[in-house]
């Protein structure tokens, strides 16, 4: 029932990343959000969620990870409450980041959860299987209820879904989730801060340069700020007694291994969603549902991924998963690459989505085992923080490189096409133009499918590089799983409830030797608990230049 709970939670906060996709067109016409102002729909969450993870694992370490859980999931609750009621733009951007904060709370303590209510071994591996899955599958998911709610109800209720799953949330946890030990120490606010605002700084620069171009000097500034935040920030880790993010995790190979490869992943599969989104709306022509349908196979492939690969892991060890997966992503990238403006669903798009799929269900648990297993009990949430802020700003700063690749690209094909479409176009169409500065139909799909495919080969590169990470860093093998199984640094004396170990189920593969605390640093607990893989975010249709535009 704990495991329940907690998955319960994961897939909330990740779906609702992409729930509100689909809605999009209908939020952009009830509340008369321009396009560029309706990304922010979608960035509002993203931003503060990803931002502000580290922060809210470490609350989780200070003030009992059982407590934060539920203030987060409450929190939540109440800002998807005021998401369905808002009645102009700014009202729906305010709820929308005050969900982000709610999800940086819960999501972060929802993994470090698992570390101490379930022993190391096959329980823990179950756990963390099940774990991956749901936050892999959940963006799939997430456009899957968006669609029918759309379809069936209304806009609104993308956000009110999420108000009775909350309050059984949190009378499950109560009942059924023990609270860990708590730790003093202290929040580091000022690297909260500057982590924060320098992630914003990095993705609002892109995404400005997709929209106002590179010589932009709000674009200019914004990294220029981004610049001078991450080195502040990186200067107060260094001397701080009780970092939020504590640089020696990054001293053991495998775990920083893990974490690069979650970075680059992130924003192919950010990516995936994204576009493939816009690309079977816009393009084939699919029903908000029959978009959300399209997307169920990706959740279910990766869900059956992360299971058999919790099997295999005890002969084969992680590096052949994550390589091997790795390249299936890379592989199933570069296919969708080739999308025209002609192709089908069960042609071009439904192979390469399962390609990428099963290369992404290989990964997740072998990340998250590799980034988690045999850290000391009171760092466990700052491993876990690293590993889904890898994810989180590897999905948000990737996408918007991804949407300045595919804004660039559509660019110069409406200006490849224009001359074409002015010989051709009726005066009404020339209008037309004149008014949106968009080409229309068939112009329109040829340019959104050549910036679509563009943005897919960037992803390639993402996936490529990897696999490249995976091959030179990642060095634990099987050998090593069944030496490290149970080895951990701390005994859990608190295990809370115990369940019979599944026959077949992988033991618990720790990624390497424990570091251990740098000198100097403080013994209390790290920061930054935070969730595993929640890969299938990204912004909505519409959030990127608009196709056609010249």
């Amino acid at each position: 029932m704990a495991l329940l709970v907690i998955a319960s939670c994961q897939l909330m906060v990740v779906l609702d990343i992409t729930i509100v996709n689909i809605a999009l067109p209908h939020i952009q016409s009830a509340l008369h959000f321009s396009t560029t102002d309706l990304s922010w729909v979608v960035s509002a969450y993203t931003l503060t969620f990803g931002g502000l993870l580290l922060l809210g694992g470490r609350t989780g370490d200070i003030l009992g990870r059982r407590r934060m859980f539920m203030v987060g999931v409450a929190l939540f609750a109440v800002a998807s409450l005021l998401g369905g009621l808002a009645q102009d733009s700014g009202q729906l951007l305010a709820a929308r980041s005050l969900q982000g904060v709610g999800g940086a709370i819960a999501s972060p303590t929802a993994l470090a959860l698992i570390t101490t209510t379930f022993r190391e071994g096959p329980e823990r591996n179950r756990a963390f299987g099940v774990f991956a899955a749901v936050s892999a599958g959940g963006g799939a998911i997430g456009l899957l209820a968006g669609g029918i709610l759309v379809e069936w109800l209304d806009w609104r209720w993308v956000f009110f879904v999420n108000v009775p799953i909350a309050a059984l949330i949190l009378l499950a946890t109560r009942r059924h989730i023990p609270e860990s030990e708590r730790h003093p120490g202290h929040f580091d606010i000022a690297g909260a801060l500057t982590s924060t605002l320098g992630m914003v700084a990095l993705v609002y620069g892109f995404i400005r340069a997709s929209q106002h171009g590179w010589s932009d000097r709000f674009t200019l500034a914004s990294f220029g700020a981004a610049v001078v935040l991450l080195t502040v920030f990186l200067l107060v880790e260094r001397r701080s007694r009780q970092p939020i993010t504590p640089l020696h995790m990054f001293a053991e190979r495998n775990r920083a291994g893990s974490y690069a490869i979650m970075l680059c992943l992130a924003a192919a599969i950010f990516g995936m969603f994204f576009f493939l989104t816009l690309y079977v709306q816009d393009v084939l022509g699919f029903s908000p549902l029959t978009a959300g349908l399209a997307f169920l196979p990706v959740s279910v492939l990766i869900a059956v991924g992360a299971t058999v690969t919790s099997r295999l892991l005890p002969r084969y060890g992680p590096k052949p998963f994550i390589v091997c997966g790795a390249l299936l992503a890379a592989g199933g990238l570069s296919w969708l690459s080739l999308i025209e403006t002609d192709s089908t669903y069960a042609g071009s798009v439904l192979g390469p989505m399962l390609v990428f799929s099963a290369g992404m269900g290989m990964q997740f648990v072998c990340l998250t085992l590799t980034a988690v297993s045999g850290v000391p009990r009171r760092e466990t949430g700052a491993a876990s923080g690293l590993l889904n802020a890898s994810q989180q700003v590897g999905g948000s700063l990737g996408l918007s490189i991804l949407v300045t690749v595919f804004g660039t690209a559509s660019a110069d094909e409406a200006r490849r096409l224009l001359p074409a479409f002015l010989a051709q176009a009726t005066p009404a169409e020339q209008l037309t133009f004149s008014r949106t500065g968009q080409l229309p139909q068939p112009w329109g799909a040829e340019v959104l499918t050549h910036g679509i495919a563009m943005a897919f080969v960037t992803a390639t590169v993402f996936a490529v590089i990897a696999a490249v990470i995976a091959v030179v860093v990642i060095r634990i093998r099987a050998a090593d799983l069944e030496r490290l199984q149970g080895s951990g640094p701390e005994p859990d004396p608190e295990p809370g409830p115990v369940t019979p170990p599944e026959p077949g189920s992988a033991p618990g593969p720790d990624p390497g030797p424990d570091t251990g605390p740098e000198p100097g640093t403080a013994s209390d607990p790290e920061p930054g608990s935070d969730p595993g893989p929640d890969p299938n975010t990204g912004p909505a249709p519409g959030s990127g230049p608009g196709p056609g535009r010249v």
